[in-house]
This record gives structure tokens, C-alpha cells and sequence, in this order.
């Protein structure tokens, strides 16, 4: 897929792997200036100095002070700030409890990563675009914001704030010529997953096999696949969506697909 994004500034948070990188890479790839914002500065630096028009900052997307210096560093720059993806989240990482053994701990990091940085960035970036009169906002959700899984009530929890901040804040911003809509990936393979789906001999493992039977497609998806989907939100050709969340999970929330 391919579109003009010539001329456009963008901001990817998380962007130095992963899904966000893969964003990141594609809006390049289209003529976009790109800041790949990460926590680990040098692996933001190392991503965007791949591409001819990326740019790489340190960001901790939990500091309201950092998010501002990167929206004023970039306005200093160019003046405007067209698209903002909203991608950088995390999850508890194996050891998933029900909801009475879940730590206050887990639950205040995640929700501080996945839903309030959310808001902070685009609080930061709403008044800049409205300001211009004009805007896109992609926020990453999950389909666990769309259909609660068990046993990590928080990132469930975060993901489906995402869901409704997204579309209140289409309802507030699309008057000002900002468009504002999102992305539910499903299984998404990356290196963070891939311990998840293949086991020591490279095959799928068990849980992977009990987790794809729910696919229709049968695989996990890859970082660029919803990276197309971010490329059709951000074109400059598509007007009129706004306060959608866009669902790329092989069709995974279509229904079961087993017989019974």
C-alpha cells in the first residue's frame, strides 16, 4: 500500500521495534518525517536511522514533562505535527493471575503505560493539531479492550479505556479537522510474543496451537500487517473515518471457528 505523506510530521511512541517500529518504517517508506520515540533512546535512534526521513528520541511516555519536550522540540522543527500513533503499552509478562491474586503493582504500571500515557500524549498533541486545524490520532488498543480475556484484568482494563478514549475524543476533535481512531490487533507475532508460539524446535507450541484455533486464518499476525492498517488511517486520501477502531486479528472476534 501506498500513499502521499510528503510534507507530514509524525510521532510513533514505542517505536523502536515491534508494531511500532513497523508504523513507523511504513510512514517513512511514504514520504513522512518520522520521530521513532522509545524509553530505550539508543534502539529508537538505531530504527529511525534506517530510514532517510526518521528521527529518533528518548521518550517516557509516563512523564508529562518528556512528552511536552518532544511535542515543543518537534514544533520548533517543523511548526506542525500531522499524525501522533499512540503505540507504546506493555502486559504482564507470564505470570497471569485472576483478578484476587492480581498485585496493585502490576496494575498501577500498566495502567500508567497503556492508558494514561495515552491521554498525555494526546493531550499534548490535541492542543497543537487544533491549533493547525488539522490532525490524525491512531491509538493502539488490543481486542482484549473489545473482548475481556482472563487473567490480566489491568492490560484489559487499559486497552478497553483506549477503546472509548478514541472514539470521545473523535467526538471532541473531528470539528477541528483531527481525525481520531484506532487500531484492536489480535496475536501479533513479534519478539516479544515469539516465546508464546514456538517452542525449542522452532514448531508451534501447545498454547499457541489452543490460541490459533481460534484464527480463522490460523497464524499470528505480523508488526506489518497492522502497520498497513495505521498506513490506511494516516492516508491523507481517507476523510471521513473517524472514531472507528479498526480490528486486524485474522478474525479472531468474528466467532468460533471450531465445530461443535
Amino acid at each position: 500500500m501506498r500513499c502521499d505523506l510528503n510534507g507530514t510530521v509524525s510521532l510513533v511512541t514505542g517505536a523502536a521495534r515491534g508494531i511500532g517500529q513497523a508504523i513507523a518504517d511504513r510512514l517513512a517508506a511514504n514520504g513522512s518525517t518520522v520521530y521513532y520515540t522509545d524509553l530505550e533512546a539508543g534502539q529508537a535512534e538505531a530504527a529511525a536511522a534506517k530510514t532517510p526521513t526518521g528521527r529518533g528520541l528518548k521518550l517516557d511516555v509516563t512523564d508529562p514533562a518528556a512528552i511536552a519536550s518532544v511535542i515543543r522540540q518537534i514544533a520548533d522543527a517543523h511548526g506542525r505535527l500531522d499524525l501522533v500513533v499512540n503505540n507504546a503499552g506493555i502486559n504482564t509478562a507470564g505470570d497471569r493471575k485472576p483478578i484476587d491474586g492480581y498485585s496493585r503493582a502490576d496494575w498501577d504500571r500498566i495502567l500508567a503505560v497503556d492508558l494514561t500515557a495515552v491521554y498525555e500524549v494526546n493531550k499534548a498533541a490535541a492542543g497543537m493539531m487544533r491549533a493547525q486545524g488539522r490532525g490524525r490520532i491512531v491509538n493502539i488498543a488490543s481486542i482484549a479492550g473489545l473482548v475481556p480475556l482472563r487473567l490480566q484484568s489491568a492490560y484489559v482494563a487499559a486497552k478497553a479505556g483506549v477503546v472509548n478514549l478514541t472514539k470521545s475524543m473523535a467526538l471532541e476533535l473531528g470539528p477541528h479537522g483531527i481525525l481520531v481512531n484506532g487500531i484492536a490487533p489480535g496475536s501479533i507475532l513479534t519478539v516479544g510474543t515469539r516465546q508464546l508460539f514456538y517452542g525449542d524446535g522452532g514448531e508451534y507450541s501447545e498454547t499457541a496451537r489452543r490460541l490459533l484455533d481460534h484464527v480463522p486464518l490460523g497464524r499470528p499476525g505480523t508488526p506489518d500487517e497492522i502497520a498497513v492498517a495505521a498506513l490506511f488511517l494516516a492516508d491523507p486520501e481517507n476523510t471521513y473515518v473517524n472514531g472507528h477502531i479498526l480490528v486486524v486479528d485474522g478474525g479472531w472476534t468474528a466467532g468460533y471457528t471450531r465445530d461443535f
